[in-house]
């Protein structure tokens, strides 16, 4: 099993790749994102500024010794060869106007050593899918054919699923587990005590395929940095800005709900949140994002990366206390997901499906009902 440690950095923090504050120089971007003995994990993807965001991990882990860091990646939209639909990104790979089934295992390896070649490394600690569609989820010419053998050949150490970014694809996940759970190592959820709804109906598969969890959003949006500007404040194309109207002053009410939890273990806010998210099962380590926000009230990003390096290994929360902060953040219900859904009608499209009689048969194995635990009720 691939150790990754309990906290990792992402390369989508610091504004640069997303839009999430202020976008940070190279100089304060690359101590951001570069690996130390605190944090010894960064995860990239390449398609974040089309191959940029590999390029300045690359610089950012130059002359550092190879086992001195864990380097994680994710591939699978193609924006070579794929023309960018706008706020959707590129197409997958497995998009069958961009090619057929049987040339899936020749743009993974090049979209593989493409990456690898941008950030100046010879393997992967883990190589993900990321954000598949239907296909990626499901189809044996993708994971045995294509993923598979990029770690026969070498060029990494285990292999990965990420979903997202948005939330959902849980019955689809649940497939993808099912069926090539041997070759997945680690997968990359959203999951944090504000949103623990759906990410948690995936984890007891998580448990039995022996997949470890890389959870993401850590943060809740940057509501755990406890630096959050109103929403009004927010910049127009802030990724954030598209979250429903309301959603920072609930975050912040529900925040000060647990912070005396928090305070009552010497704990910040954004250590409060990655402790409970490792509480979780299957849950081996946080990559929350770090952001630089606007305005007088905000933290350096340089110190929030210092308390998520400074994140407890051990859990120092009660069971008590873990079921309260779950209580508190309760958010089944709140957004329409992505993925195979009751819901969906009509013609498949990139980011949802109807529900098939394989994905009904996997939801009553695992005690979901889609028309209640797979929709947005209110």
């Amino acid at each position: 099993m691939t150790d990754l440690g309990h906290t990792a950095l992402g390369a989508w923090s610091g504004g640069r790749f997303m839009h999430f504050g202020l976008p940070l120089d190279d100089e304060r971007y690359l101590a951001l994102i570069r690996p130390d003995d605190a944090i010894r994990t960064v995860v990239t993807a390449d398609v974040y500024g089309s191959g940029e965001a590999d390029r300045m991990v690359g610089r950012a882990i130059a002359g550092l010794p190879r086992d001195s860091y864990r380097l994680v990646a994710a591939i699978g939209h193609d924006f070579v060869h794929g023309e960018r639909d706008g706020a959707k990104g590129f197409p997958r790979f497995t998009d069958p106007r961009l090619r057929s089934s049987d040339r899936y295992a020749d743009y993974l390896r090049r979209a593989c050593e493409d990456s690898l070649e941008r950030c100046g490394a010879d393997h992967f600690d883990v190589l993900m899918l990321h954000n598949p569609d239907r296909i990626g989820y499901s189809s044996p010419v993708v994971w045995e054919t294509g993923m598979s053998r990029l770690k026969e050949q070498g060029l990494t150490r285990s292999l990965g699923l990420a979903p997202g970014p948005a939330n959902g694809f849980t019955l689809d996940i649940l497939r993808c587990l099912e069926r090539f759970g041997e070759l997945i190592e680690w997968a990359m959820i959203i999951l944090n005590p504000f949103e623990p709804w759906p990410g948690r109906l995936v984890l007891p598969a998580m448990v039995a395929a022996d997949v470890k969890v890389l959870a993401r959003v850590v943060d809740y949006g940057g509501v755990f940095h406890d630096d959050l500007p109103d929403e009004a404040n927010l910049a127009p194309m802030d990724h954030r800005a598209f979250r429903p109207a309301g959603w920072v002053d609930h975050g912040r009410e529900r925040l000060e709900r647990l912070r005396g939890i928090g305070e009552r273990h010497r704990l910040t806010p954004l250590q409060l949140a990655c402790q409970w998210t490792l509480a979780q099962p299957s849950v081996e380590c946080v990559v929350p994002t770090l952001i630089q926000e606007p305005g007088p009230q905000a933290k350096p990003v340089e110190a929030k990366r210092a308390e998520l390096a400074g994140t407890p290994t051990v859990t120092l929360l009660t069971r008590d206390e873990l079921a309260t902060i779950t209580n508190i953040g309760e958010n089944a219900g709140c957004m329409p997901l992505k993925g195979g859904s009751p819901l969906h009608t009509g013609a498949e499209v990139a980011d949802a499906w109807p529900l098939d009689d394989d994905l009904r048969r996997l939801a009553a194995h695992w005690s979901i009902v889609p028309e209640r635990d797979l929709v947005e009720l209110h």
